[in-house]
């Protein structure tokens, strides 16, 4: 439940932003793929 709100906020205040999800990786230097994985809630822990 917790990972859902953290990938929600994520998503809401990117899209604020008007970042793509590959924008925001490159800002924080990370995959795109990541960004993704946190905006769905999915890990791989």
């Amino acid at each position: 439940m917790e990972k859902e709100k953290i990938g929600k906020y994520i998503r809401k205040k990117r899209i604020e932003k008007g970042m793509t999800q590959q924008q925001l990786a490159e800002k924080i230097q990370v995959t795109e793929k990541a960004v993704s994985r946190w905006e769905t809630g999915v890990s791989q822990s």
